[in-house]
């Protein structure tokens, strides 16, 4: 190859770099100059490896939805640990802390970017669609052990968690929320659906 990059690695790096730029600056700062630049990588190398820099985006949001993969195995293995509050506070903190929120700002306002991710992504944004269906699988374990109510709809609260983490985290000119606002908006929704603890034999 011209090169001398192997592709993969190649891709590696201008993710990665893309990664940053969104973090640093939200969608605006996304241009193939900009993140080939910043990926120290010639200009070309990314018109090499993608038919167009739609395309390009394309494939990082798919690269870093399939990055949830490893954060749904460990919320899933946290079922049954800690606190239901605590567990989804974390991951919701993490996930929204990332790159999460720019990349739903980024498919929200680039036509182009839809129009190919629908190919391969029929609904739903990626990322949020992945996060809603590893939360409710979370929350499907704890109503298993009896930590939630039998009756508590994980399919129902899972969209409603996180629709309420993204608006508290989708203002990226001021600071990010407090653990402790999270917290607590996590257990406003989550709070009714929580297993009854039994009372004490001499309240009856």
């Amino acid at each position: 190859m011209p090169t001398g990059v192997p592709m993969g690695d190649a891709r590696q790096r201008l993710f990665d770099a893309a990664d940053r730029l969104l973090l640093q600056g939200g969608p605006s700062a996304l241009t193939s100059r900009a993140v080939t630049d910043e990926a120290g990588t010639a200009k070309g190398v990314l018109h090499r490896h993608f038919a167009d820099f739609d395309d390009f985006l394309a494939e990082f949001v798919l690269d870093r939805a399939h990055r949830m993969d490893e954060r749904a195995a460990a919320l899933r293995e946290s079922a049954g640990g800690g606190t239901v509050v605590d567990n989804l506070t974390e991951t919701l903190s993490a996930l929204f802390g990332s790159v999460a929120v720019g990349i739903v700002a980024l498919v929200t306002f680039r036509d182009g970017l839809r129009s190919r991710l629908r190919e391969t992504w029929p609904a739903g944004v990626p990322v949020l669609t992945d996060a809603v269906e590893m939360i409710a699988d979370y929350l499907a374990a704890e109503r298993e052990l009896g930590r939630l109510a039998p009756d508590a709809v994980p399919e129902g609260l899972a969209p409603m968690l996180v629709g309420t983490a993204h608006l508290l985290f989708a203002d990226r000119t001021g600071a990010p929320p407090t653990r402790e606002a999270l917290r607590n908006a996590v257990a406003s929704v989550v709070g009714g659906a929580m297993a009854e603890r039994p009372q004490a034999s001499g309240n009856s």
